[in-house]
């Protein structure tokens, strides 16, 4: 393999020297990667559809199999039955890291913390449109960042994703596809009850994060809030809060209908 057999790969904000070569992706190893491909491989033989982790080239760099397809944040708004694809598809990852725990420590850094710090698993932490390839196969991509956390803050953040990213959006409309994603979740009462507040908070962290990296020169989340991120986070944050008793609402009715 030489120089020219490698094609750079763009679109990610937080992984630098990404790669494409052949029918693998090859990606920095980091200090939880051998963690993070003993998780992949455990939801591969649980029936998860996940890129196959295969181990380390001769640079030290992290081999993964490439899956074609385009980011679901790049394709048409998902319908309905796509979004309650996606909720099933997260339901099925969280399942089957349940009891997960690497064979050797790893030195996790979730990049968001869940509040008061108890957790009940590993999970992907971005499970977003952004991670989410779409062709012949679904398949949720950039597993890097997975840490230890709970299935309602991973799933606020997808949810809020998914569903309730555009400001401008129809609130009454975002509540129909957030019901959609829920149900395809198969969220017990509890969750729901639990999910527009969790939504509202976990939206609040991802914009309070990039200021404070903006004011300490993090990077690259500093760059990105000044970018236009910073912006649409504060942006988001306020949609997601102001409309939660409307959320709220919304995924009882579905629960009870």
């Amino acid at each position: 393999m030489t120089i020219e057999d490698e094609v750079p790969l763009d679109g990610g904000n937080a992984t630098e020297g990404v790669v494409h070569v052949g029918d693998t992706v090859r990606k920095p190893w980091g200090p939880t990667t051998a963690a993070v491909h003993e998780l992949m491989r455990t939801l591969a033989a649980a029936g998860i559809d996940v890129p196959e982790a295969r181990g380390r080239d001769q640079h030290g760099r992290q081999i993964l199999e490439f899956v074609p397809g385009t980011l679901a944040l790049h394709s048409p708004q998902l319908s309905f039955r796509g979004l309650s694809r996606v909720g099933a598809l997260i339901r099925a990852i969280h399942d089957a890291s349940e009891g997960f725990s690497p064979s050797a420590d790893a030195p996790w850094e979730p990049l968001l913390p869940v509040p008061g710090g108890a957790t009940d698993l590993i999970c992907h932490g971005d499970l977003t449109p952004w991670n989410l390839l779409l062709g012949e196969r679904w398949v949720f991509i950039d597993w890097d960042g997975a840490a230890p956390s709970t299935r309602l803050w991973d799933l606020a953040y997808s949810a809020q994703a998914f569903t309730l990213n555009d400001a401008s959006a129809d609130p009454a409309d975002s509540a129909a596809r957030l019901a959609a994603l829920v149900d395809g979740y198969g969220a017990d009462a509890d969750l729901r009850v639990c999910l527009p507040r969790a939504m509202a908070e976990r939206t609040e962290a991802m914009h309070e994060m990039l200021r404070e990296a903006h004011a300490v020169g993090r990077e690259p989340w500093g760059s990105m809030f000044a970018e236009g991120h910073g912006e649409h986070w504060r942006t988001a944050a306020a949609y997601v809060a102001v409309h939660e008793p409307l959320w709220a609402r919304t995924l009882t009715d579905a629960a009870s209908a």
